[in-house]
């Protein structure tokens, strides 16, 4: 069986099927770059996603660390009260205080005679150079002396009335 038709109506035909041909092509390359789009837009979100994830875990160490400071912090203002309690009962009962001389210049003073060879020490005095003259001995001129240590009595508040 034929069918007869004008070249009018086969040109049209052809026409309409690339034109649906060229239609089809350009929708398949939208897809294509939609799909490429869209692909991107994936990578993207997935790098977004992990970057933010890797922030909040810095984020919670952070707190974590400043609640661990902050801990601390409230140990070390105990461990603080607790010193300065025992520092001041100590200084209630001391009856002496032990001056640091260096060539006849106060120094410092220190609670203790070891504590004050150990301050003369950790500014270079030599650690077997100490020795001691008996009380009311004549002692040689400060200058003369590179470190001396000297005892001093404190007046207790007690003793004042």
């Amino acid at each position: 069986m034929f069918r007869v038709i004008r070249a009018g109506t086969l040109r049209a035909l052809r026409e309409a099927v690339e034109t649906a041909e060229r239609a089809a092509a350009q929708a398949e390359q939208t897809a294509d770059h939609t799909a490429e789009l869209r692909a991107d837009d994936h990578y993207d979100h997935e790098q977004q996603i992990t970057e933010l994830r890797k922030q909040l875990d810095e984020a919670l160490a952070d707190r974590q660390a400043a609640y661990a400071e902050t801990l601390l912090d409230a140990e070390d203002r105990v461990a603080l009260r607790m010193l300065l309690r025992t520092a001041r009962k100590q200084a209630a009962r001391q009856e002496r205080v032990y001056a640091l001389f260096q060539r006849g210049q106060l120094h410092s003073i220190h609670v203790t005679q070891e504590a004050a060879e150990l301050a003369a020490e950790a500014e270079g005095a030599a650690r077997s150079g100490w020795s001691a003259f008996p009380p009311g001995a004549a002692l040689p001129p400060a200058t003369e002396v590179l470190w001396r240590v000297q005892a001093l009595p404190l007046k207790n508040a007690d003793s004042r009335s």
